[in-house]
């Protein structure tokens, strides 16, 4: 038989069963023999259409998805690609003309005139007992629902009495479960069996409320012991007690109720029931209404204190005497809460006082009001750094701030080169320059108490980088100088005279004399030409498609972030020479580099930003475009993506959002004063994240310091160094990613405190990357060294890093066409033009394995 023969006969049978059924329904309720003919007239609907419907539910849900299209496919329709409920659909329809099963002539020939009158007779019988036994349970529930009306009553005025029962019960609980147990070692419940390590016994000064006593032990279980071994059952105390709890009042609830109950509805339930109402039964009936009242029960025992209940467990139940007892703790409870209340409120003043002692007032700008302020607001590439620094090199004495070391090192070389003499300073280098009024230094290196004609505060926009910004903050507002030039994009002009009110003197507004045009055509690396600058968003892209392009011949420079400055800028001048023609470099192009830029082409839309890949802002892509063009070389700027042109284009057109925030960091003056209050950096941490950010301000996440902190917390380095000495170490501007340079900044404080001599720093020259490692090695030395007062030990070690630096662009220079991608599994070189990130080998091996994955799970 085939499975829709076999579901089809399936079918008729359970329509047999239903005609049948509905015959028996008709039959009981006619109270004399109707004839069968009527019967066939007043069902006639019901059994022409009952086949149909159970004939389509039946072939519907016993046939698979694939059974219907194969049927469907049978009969010509086109099944692949549609959807299932069309399918469904389809096959109902053809489902309805399937063998039609005559009910009437089947039920003609299964009943006749004698058989008609004795299945009347079983039928009627049937129907009277059920409808006897309806009206029974009827009745049952009538007196249920009485009992249930009057316990409503009942326990509604019952709650006070009824606490006060089982606060003495519970009380009496507790006390045992304190005497007879003892305090194990937390176990995981998802355990089937466990020994438990007993730790001692239950200490009741331990616990102030019942609920502390829970949540201390919210891991404890309610042991049984057993042959030496202690089991446990899945039974938290809380909810041994709380179980407890319900059944006691159950029971209470129900004799109370029983107590309220008439006698007449007490005999009409042994009348209905045929026995007599028990306690038992009461609580079954009233059961879902007691846990109505439960959680407020549980809440208010949660709410006792423990020794309040532990002295209750002596005194013998008196509800008198027990609610005199009652109201007495309560009231005292009442005021010690108010008391901790009150406590608690003067503690929160006293620490909102103390934070605003410690870190408010520090934000609040105190500008120097001699000061001039002068702004220079613009695009990028338009000139605002040149003319600031011209007023600088005019004044008798003048300082530079800048975003990078690179930056910084440009500005002390250009005045000098002009013949203003100028010394250089940053966290890692100094380079006094005899008989020099004028200093360039980076931002962080900003000292309010020095006094200077003109200051120069380049990239003023920074102030809103989370981890940096506050740098521009300080200097901008504390600035001791005649006049104070800042620098900035166009979105940060708001924000300025907010901040400096009416200190601002003068306003410059710079723009591009030269258009930025953006190419329509999506670009390929094989389109670079004379002048380009190819940005891409990692050190390993700008390898590989310098690679790429040096192997066809052109000549490159590169430019990344973690690139030695000095090799950088020697990069930098290999392309404005000639001696190479195209630049290929990250986003560190956007800042501040003027280089003779043709055509700016963006290798990618999206970039890593730390935690995710995301699109490039608005922001991002008109600062790296607007380093193409220069004036007197390019009339026009151009600017080209490989992908998504008409969006990057709409984004780089996009208004610029205005800088609305900007981003607050510790100072000196804060530490001083919070060691009035604690000498713990772990407490500081603690109150800087419980310190509110004032409006418009945005706090540092110190994270850096916070995951360098955890490596020396609670250790002898803490013990011994002054907290603000500690800090100044965390606060150390060096790349914590790098587990070498962790470990280096480890050996080295612990040689500062145990008075040793400073470890030198790890030197290896065999790759790209060691010789960059290298040099990021002895910048970190370099600090401690300056931070020390070492300066000639300094000298030396500059001296080794400038030789690393050459090296780096040497290998630049000739080795990079050799570069070799790597298999991001086994670490084997790849060929650079490969546009995959694993090897042959490994990819075979993963096919492979899926292949195996697929088989073992047939």
């Amino acid at each position: 038989m085939t499975q829709i023969e076999l579901i089809h006969q399936q079918a008729v049978e359970n329509t047999k069963t239903k005609i049948m059924d509905d015959i028996d329904n008709f039959l009981g309720e006619s109270e004399t023999l109707p004839e069968f003919k009527e019967y066939l007239d007043k069902r006639s609907t019901y059994i022409t259409q009952i086949w149909l419907n159970v004939w389509l539910t039946k072939s519907t849900n016993d046939f698979s998805k694939r059974d219907k299209k194969a049927f469907l496919s049978e009969r010509g329709y086109v099944v692949e690609g549609v959807d299932r409920k069309l399918i469904n659909k389809l096959f109902r329809n053809e489902m309805r003309e399937y063998k039609p099963f005559n009910t009437k002539e089947w039920i003609k020939s299964a009943i006749d005139e004698l058989s008609w009158e004795t299945q009347y007779d079983r039928a009627r019988k049937k129907f009277l007992k059920k409808a006897e036994e309806d009206q029974l349970l009827e009745k049952k529930a009538g007196i249920k629902e009485k009992i249930f009306q009057v316990a409503h009553t009942v326990l509604s005025d019952f709650q006070e009495s009824a606490y006060l029962r089982i606060r003495h019960e519970m009380a009496k609980e507790l006390k045992k479960i304190l005497d007879e147990n003892q305090k194990f070692e937390d176990i995981d419940t998802y355990m089937l069996e466990e020994r438990l390590t007993v730790i001692g016994s239950f200490n009741p000064d331990d616990y102030r409320t019942l609920a502390d006593f829970f949540d201390e032990l919210t891991g404890q279980i309610h042991q049984t012991a057993s042959w030496g071994r202690f089991y446990f059952e899945y039974e938290t105390y809380q909810y041994h007690f709380e179980n407890s709890v319900l059944k006691y009042f159950t029971r209470i609830a129900a004799e109370e109720v029983m107590h309220h109950l008439e006698q007449h509805i007490l005999s009409e339930y042994e009348e209905v029931f045929k026995d007599k109402l028990s306690v038992t039964e009461t609580k079954r009936i009233i059961n879902d209404l007691a846990e109505v009242y439960l959680d407020g029960l549980i809440f208010k025992l949660q709410e006792e204190y423990v020794t309040d209940l532990l002295a209750l467990a002596e005194i013998e139940f008196e509800e008198r005497e027990h609610h005199e007892i009652y109201e007495r703790d309560l009231a005292e409870r009442e005021r010690r809460k108010a008391e901790e209340l009150a406590e608690l409120e003067r503690k929160r003043e006293e620490e909102a006082r103390m934070l605003e002692d410690i870190f408010g007032r520090e934000y609040n700008p105190s500008l120097r009001r001699n000061v001039r302020y002068i702004l220079h607001i613009g695009e990028t590439n338009t000139g605002k750094t040149h003319h600031a620094l011209e007023t600088m090199k005019a004044a008798r004495t003048g300082l530079y701030l800048a975003p990078l070391r690179l930056l910084a090192l440009e500005v002390y070389e250009k005045l000098n080169a002009e013949g203003v003499p100028c010394s250089l300073k940053t966290g890692e280098e100094e380079k006094p320059v005899e008989g020099a009024n004028h200093i360039s230094c980076t931002v962080e290196m900003f000292h309010e108490k020095e006094f200077y004609e003109v200051v120069v505060i380049d990239e003023s926009q920074m102030i809103a980088d989370k981890d940096r910004g506050f740098s521009w903050f300080k200097a901008i507002t504390k600035a001791n100088a005649e006049e104070v030039h800042i620098i900035g994009s166009k979105n940060i002009k708001g924000m300025m005279m907010d901040l400096l009110d009416d200190g601002v003197a003068e306003i410059y507004e710079y723009t591009r004399d030269i258009p930025l045009q953006v190419e329509n055509k999506e670009f390929s690396l094989k389109d670079t030409k004379k002048g380009d600058a190819l940005v891409c968003f990692s050190r390993k892209q700008v390898l590989e498609n310098a690679s790429k392009l040096q192997n066809n011949g052109r000549q490159v420079s590169m430019i990344y972030g973690s690139m030695p400055p000095e090799t950088r800028k020697k990069q930098i001048e290999r392309f404005i020479k000639g001696e190479t023609s195209v630049v290929v470099a990250t986003d560190a192009i956007g800042m501040g580099l003027n280089l003779p830029i043709r055509r700016i082409v963006f290798l990618e839309n999206e970039k890593f930003d730390g935690t995710r890949r995301r699109r490039l802002t608005s922001q991002e892509i008109k600062q790296i475009a607007g380093r193409a063009g220069r004036k007197g070389i390019y009339n026009v700027g151009r600017v080209a993506f490989t992908s998504d042109i008409s969006l990057m284009t709409k984004l780089l057109e996009k208004e610029d959002k205005p800088v609305e925030t900007f981003s607050i960091a510790p100072t000196s003056v804060i530490f001083e004063r919070f060691q009035k209050y604690h000498r713990s950096l772990a407490v500081f941490f603690e109150l800087w994240d419980k310190f509110e950010s004032p409006k418009g301000t945005n706090k540092a996440s110190l994270s850096e310091e916070r995951e360098l902190y955890e490596y020396i917390r609670d250790t002898e380095i803490e013990a011994r160094l002054p907290m603000m000495e500690l800090y100044g170490f965390l606060h150390l501007p060096f790349s914590s990613k790098e587990p070498v340079l962790i470990e280096q900044w480890l050996e080295t404080i612990r040689a500062i405190v145990s008075d040793a001599e400073l470890p030198e720093p790890p030197v290896k020259t065999d790759s790209l990357e060691e010789l960059e490692l290298s040099y990021k090695a002895i910048g970190l030395h370099l600090l401690f060294l300056y931070k020390l007062g070492r300066k000639t030990e300094a000298v030396y070690w500059e001296r080794v890093r400038t030789g690393l630096s050459d090296d780096v662009h040497e290998f630049l220079k000739s080795e990079v066409k050799n570069y070799k991608k790597k298999c991001r599994h086994c670490g084997r070189g790849i060929h650079v033009d490969s546009p995959y990130q694993i090897c042959d080998s490994c990819y075979s091996a993963r096919n492979r394995k899926r292949v195996d994955n697929k088989d073992r799970w047939r």
